[in-house]
């Protein structure tokens, strides 16, 4: 992600990223809103790259599929560990980027946030021609990312999963 893919949005005091088609799965620009953590974690990582808003050892991240990323899943098992005395899950040692848009999505489920708004924060395709998007719209895309935030008792919503068992 480059830094000139922001865009200052002035009414709502924040800014948002917008990924040019080219480098979207349906080759359309995506608006990428930002809740609190994550508007937290990129003024973290302002101003260590001329042109990239992410880097590793100094260098612009371009993808996620790459030795950072992989870097970065297993200090997060060594810290998992360490924190806790027990190895890390074997999904949270492979835990994939789209794994994280699933996780995502679900948290935005549990917190009551609208289908139609949950496919827009996602990148679906809604079949929807609108890619302009007024200070209102953004504000509500920003309010529904951050219900998925944790709130002031430190706890983020709990997810229960249940998995059928295969059929033999």
């Amino acid at each position: 992600m480059t830094a000139d893919w922001e865009v200052k949005v002035p009414e709502l005091g924040t800014s948002v990223f917008v990924i040019p088609g080219q480098f979207v799965k349906n080759r359309e620009d995506r608006v990428v809103v930002l809740n609190t953590v994550a508007s937290s974690v990129i003024e973290e990582c302002r101003g260590k790259h001329k042109d990239y808003v992410f880097c590793y050892r100094g260098h612009g991240v371009e993808t996620m599929h790459n030795n950072g990323w992989q870097s970065a899943r297993s200090r997060a098992a060594r810290k998992y560990q360490e924190e806790l005395g027990e190895p890390a899950p074997e999904g949270f040692r492979n835990v994939r980027v789209h794994d994280l848009k699933h996780t995502f999505g679900r948290r935005l489920r549990a917190a009551g946030v609208p289908m139609e708004t949950r496919k827009v924060l996602l990148g679906h395709t809604t079949g929807d021609i609108t890619s302009h998007y007024s200070a209102p719209e953004l504000a509500e895309l920003i309010e529904a990312a951050s219900r998925v935030c944790r709130d002031h008792s430190g706890k983020t919503p709990a997810l229960t999963l249940i998995k059928a068992k295969a059929v033999r």
